[in-house]
């Protein structure tokens, strides 16, 4: 356990160090879509105030967001420039340790991000709740884009690499998984494949929850098959690697 405590205390110093440039960079994006689309166009959502819509939509997307770039481009900087993975590679440190490490750092960077946005959105006293099972869901999202982040972050060639996964895959679901709209109205055979991301379930079971009605638990079953499936690339690349040198 160490090793995990170690890559925890190193993201502990790197958050105090950046405090305010990660607090900023969670709470720009959130906070500009807020006024164009909650403030700025004022409309309803199933017959309610938008804002009931989106809120519980950019917490889940900020969740995403947030842990996606924490462990993305940590983990190129590290691989590609710094070449800490190979000192890794050959000090006693278990590498499962070290990636688990990496992943709870991300889960938590992205918890981080949703508290922020939540603070942000107190002063419009919107009555939504957010419980306990709200913030485990969102840790459990950050968990799968920290996951896929590490997977990724194996195939990067270059640092420029991370802004382009970050284009082609958080871009499209922070617009397109039930975060401004309802995925209900996307074409047959693009909805249903829609439903099924991560952030789709999340959105879906966050907004279940701040309206007050159950979130539905097979979303949990299938984020848990997400991590599993984006853990076993991590760890497939990272013990290739070590057997390749």
């Amino acid at each position: 356990m160490m090793g995990i405590l170690t890559v925890l205390w190193e993201k502990w110093r790197e958050f105090r160090r950046d405090f305010l440039k990660i607090t900023v960079s969670a709470a720009l994006s959130p906070v500009m879509y807020l006024i164009v689309f909650g403030l700025g166009i004022r409309s309803d959502a199933d017959g309610k105030p938008y804002l009931y819509f989106l809120i519980p939509g950019l917490v889940a997307m900020a969740s995403m967001t947030g842990s996606f770039s924490a462990v993305m481009q940590n983990m190129s900087v590290q691989r590609l420039y710094e070449k800490a993975l190979e000192q890794v590679l050959i000090s006693p440190t278990p590498l499962w340790q070290f990636l688990a490490g990496q992943i709870v750092g991300g889960s938590l960077r992205g918890l981080y991000a949703s508290l922020v946005i939540l603070l942000i959105v107190q002063p419009l006293s919107v009555p939504l709740v957010f419980n306990g099972l709200s913030f485990l869901i969102l840790l459990l999202n950050g968990t799968v884009f920290s996951t896929l982040a590490l997977a990724l972050s194996f195939l990067a060639k270059s640092y420029a690499d991370a802004p382009r996964f970050t284009s082609y895959i958080i871009m499209p679901m922070s617009f397109l998984c039930n975060t401004f709209f309802s995925a209900e109205r996307l074409p047959d055979g693009i909805r249903q494949f829609i439903s099924v991301l991560p952030l789709s379930l999340i959105c879906d079971m966050v907004r279940d929850i701040s309206a007050g009605a159950a979130a539905d638990r097979r979303g949990l079953v299938i984020l848990l098959l997400y991590t599993a499936f984006f853990m076993s690339l991590s760890f497939w690349f990272i013990y290739r690697k070590e057997n390749m040198d």
